[in-house]
């Protein structure tokens, strides 16, 4: 197996299964070394909690990548997901400039709105520094919401296979990972669109919502992906442990704020070594 550095740069939401506290475990159970940047602390996540506590962690990016670069640290990918503030966006984007390796990758989940709308505590100016970034990335993975809104198209919630040909063209990235789309009422799946060929992938989709999902995706399919697997593997697996972790918590309504992701961890390391 490939042993890879991988830097997480998001934030931790405390209680609610998201973020840093899903992209740790779930990297490091693909076998790579994962490190962190916190962008800020939260009590919760921001969903159906209310206003969570928080503590902004934008001063420490600037010494840390000094520190860093001070003793030759550098990165195989970075990994990015919820910042928080526009500012810690473009201190993230010259970090991954001094940090990656030569050979290095920098994977952007934009983690900033869904189902037509952006985040609560975040604004448009958010959303043009995070697209500013998605154009420096090696890959992106937006869903169907982030994406319309870089294009400047309007957002469908049930986009046909045209719409979603059109959403990616006019993207312009080589390297879209396209989640949440399903064609029918029945399926839901991803999309990878790689140097302008199309590739989906759907599995069953299941009449709940689930918080943290998308940065389970992120995680597993950044994981995989250092493991010498490609995009579409990637992609396809990362889907797949998602899944299993919806499958675990469907029939415990008390759950209703994340998903057992970890007890799946096994399989996960399963499918990897397959």
């Amino acid at each position: 197996m490939a042993y890879k550095r991988i830097l997480t740069v998001q934030d931790i939401s405390c209680v609610g299964q998201c973020s840093m506290t899903v992209a740790l475990p779930i990297l490091s159970a693909c076998g790579h070394e994962t490190c962190i940047l916190p962008t800020a602390v939260l009590s919760t996540h921001t969903g159906e909690f209310g206003k969570p506590a928080r503590i902004h962690l934008g001063d420490i990016v600037e010494p840390f990548c000094r520190h860093w670069q001070e003793n030759d640290i550098s990165f195989d990918a970075i990994l990015v997901g919820y910042i928080g503030d526009s500012q810690g966006v473009q201190m993230v984007s010259t970090l991954a400039r001094k940090l990656l390796s030569p050979d290095g990758l920098l994977i952007v989940d934009p983690a900033f709105a869904d189902n037509g709308k952006i985040y609560s505590g975040l604004d448009e100016e958010y959303a043009s520094q995070m697209h500013k970034l998605c154009r420096q990335a090696d890959i992106i993975l937006p869903n169907i919401t982030e994406a319309a809104m870089f294009a400047g198209m309007e957002y469908q919630e049930r986009p046909d296979e045209d719409y979603v040909k059109q959403l990616l063209e006019t993207l312009g990235h080589p390297n879209v990972i396209l989640t949440g789309v399903g064609y029918g009422a029945e399926e839901t799946g991803v999309v990878v669109y790689q140097d302008k060929s199309v590739f989906h992938y759907v599995h069953p989709k299941v009449e709940r919502s689930f918080h943290g999902t998308g940065d389970i995706f992120a995680s597993c399919f950044t994981g995989v992906l250092l493991q010498e697997r490609t995009i579409p593997e990637a992609a396809q697996t990362a889907a797949d442990f998602v899944f299993i972790c919806i499958e675990n918590t469907v029939q415990n309504p008390a759950h209703w704020y994340g998903v057992k992701f970890e007890t799946a961890l096994p399989k996960l390391i399963h499918m990897i070594n397959r």
